[in-house]
């Protein structure tokens, strides 16, 4: 379960960073940072994945208050397709751990690597979101950000269902690509598209 064991084996102020929107063939990819107040952390944070969306946006304020600093980051459709998946969290991950404010002394990064741009020491933990508080409240406001952008592009794009999956490739997703072709918001380097045969030019 997560708890503060990572964050007390360092010295200085720690922030937590994960992502949320990596796996999906649409929309952003958000990254966030969290230093948590050990002394004003609120109960019931836990890895975003074993919460429920109601939860995750409860909790989304009371992280935002509570905590010494936090920040979020959204890395664009753009950007992901010019840059790939991992580079464009790795950069995100880098400008979160940069706009925090005060500045975190060290970084947990959820995963197996570590930004190699960061100004600051850093610590890849691997499923960090389940150990690490910090890493688990960052978990949060990335999903609770991404969320929030995929119900705004399911209205504007109401024919994909963006509000029910996320962007995420589910049969009904699938069929509506298959229907619509891509939209403005679609990866159009993921190889979802391209199994499809689908044309890259998008729908309006």
């Amino acid at each position: 379960m997560a708890d503060f064991s990572h964050e007390q084996r360092i010295a200085g102020l720690v922030c937590g960073v994960d992502e949320a929107g990596r796996g999906p063939c649409a929309g952003p990819l958000c990254v966030a940072a969290v230093i948590l107040d050990p002394a004003r952390t609120p109960e019931g944070i836990d890895d975003s994945k074993a919460l429920t969306e109601a939860r995750r946006f409860q909790l989304e304020p009371l992280i935002k208050h509570a905590a010494i600093a936090w920040s979020v980051i959204t890395m664009s459709t753009d950007d992901i397709d010019s840059m790939n998946i991992l580079a464009a969290t790795l950069e995100g991950m880098s400008r979160a751990v940069m706009a925090l404010n005060p500045n975190a002394h060290h970084a947990l990064i959820d995963g197996n690597r570590c930004p190699k741009q960061l100004s600051i020491s850093a610590t890849a933990v691997i499923g960090g979101d389940a150990l690490s508080l910090s890493i688990a409240a960052a978990s949060i406001l990335a999903k609770t950000a991404r969320d929030r952008i995929m119900i705004e592009l399911d209205a504007v794009y109401p024919q994909y269902g963006f509000k029910r999956h996320k962007g995420y490739q589910t049969g009904a997703h699938l069929e509506a690509l298959r229907v619509h072709g891509p939209s403005p918001v679609h990866r159009k380097s993921w190889a979802t598209l391209r199994q499809l045969s689908l044309p890259l030019d998008v729908a309006e």
